[in-house]
């Protein structure tokens, strides 16, 4: 039997998720921050601005207006930019029922806070929201799940029955889900991975070759699991599809925006100047700052995580950069 489920945020990946839970049957209504997105959808079947190669499923609603999209639901589904999450909650949680699932798919760090997006649940909407959430993440290109290629990804959460509710709810014969009891490993596999495609995008347009990229994402993932042992996350988390597989998806992969990102200022463009070709977001550029802050504030070594962000936002050159971290004092290798 179909559950009634909202989706908030109808940028691909969300508009791909929605696709994915119309048609295993529920009823979905897909929210827009943008209106004339809204009307689109609704006369041409198409999201033109993100998705636009795909034909909307049609059970498919479409609306701007949030009360309107959670009333009466049993899942939320929520796929806005981090940065915006804690004042969409805020506005959510009048229309919310007290047993409805929050499932997060987006990926990010809030920079004023340096809170996770489970943290920001549980202080908007009180920790006792965080048995009725999911965290849901692993390496999934929005175009290719759209396009119903077999693709697997993660759900975590301290409750293994909403985990399962939500595995049942989204897995098919081509989009598989696991359930894990690690929420925060799960989340924070999303974050930081982001921020390690950013440094083998840079890698790329600088010209270095194999040997870097596989560097980069071997040190990457040691950084992601220090930062998740400081957090209290499992280990085994960041070895499986939330950690590994998207840190590795998301490095190499010619969709990803992150990597693009870094790729442009590899080749010496601008960071203001390759935001502003954009539409779409690219979650790494801030979770740079986010990521490293929090590092900085938890006592954890992320030196490769460190370079991105000041190539970033502290116009550090990308070879000075690349010279530092290579210039470390030697040591021992720890995962």
């Amino acid at each position: 039997m179909g559950m009634k489920i909202a989706v908030i945020g109808a940028g691909s990946w969300g508009t791909a998720l929605a696709q994915v839970l119309a048609g295993n049957g529920h009823e979905v209504c897909l929210w827009a921050y943008e209106p004339e997105l809204v009307a689109g959808m609704q006369a041409t079947r198409v999201n033109h601005l993100f998705l636009p190669d795909v034909a909307l499923h049609p059970a498919l609603r479409f609306t701007n207006d949030l009360s309107t999209a959670v009333a009466g639901c049993e899942l939320v589904l929520l796929v806005t930019p981090t940065q915006v999450m804690r004042g969409i909650l805020g506005q959510l949680a009048p229309a919310l029922g007290p047993d409805c699932l929050l499932v997060n798919a987006s990926k990010g760090i809030e920079l004023e806070t340096l809170s996770t997006v489970s943290q920001i649940v549980a202080q908007v909407l009180g920790e006792q929201a965080l048995q009725r959430y999911v965290a849901l993440s692993g390496p999934t290109f929005a175009k290719e799940v759209a396009a119903n290629l077999p693709s697997l990804i993660v759900a975590g959460s301290r409750n293994q029955a909403a985990a399962q509710t939500v595995q049942t709810a989204f897995s098919n014969n081509v989009f598989r889900v696991y359930s894990s009891d690690d929420p925060v490993g799960v989340e924070l596999g999303g974050a930081v991975k982001n921020v390690i495609a950013i440094a083998a995008g840079i890698a790329d347009g600088l010209g270095f070759g194999h040997n870097t990229r596989a560097a980069l994402i071997t040190r990457g993932l040691a950084e992601m699991r220090r930062l998740g042992r400081a957090l209290g996350a499992q280990d085994g988390t960041f070895a499986g599809l939330a950690g590994m597989g998207d840190l590795v998806l998301t490095c190499t992969g010619d969709l990803s925006r992150n990597r693009t990102v870094g790729m442009k200022l590899g080749q010496g463009q601008k960071l203001a100047d390759i935001m502003a070709e954009m539409r779409m977001v690219a979650e790494g550029v801030k979770s740079a700052a986010s990521v490293n802050a929090l590092a900085a504030r938890l006592g954890v070594e992320m030196p490769i995580t460190a370079k991105v962000y000041e190539i970033l936002h502290c116009d550090k050159p990308a070879r000075q950069a690349v010279l530092e971290l290579m210039s470390r004092d030697l040591k021992a290798e720890q995962a």
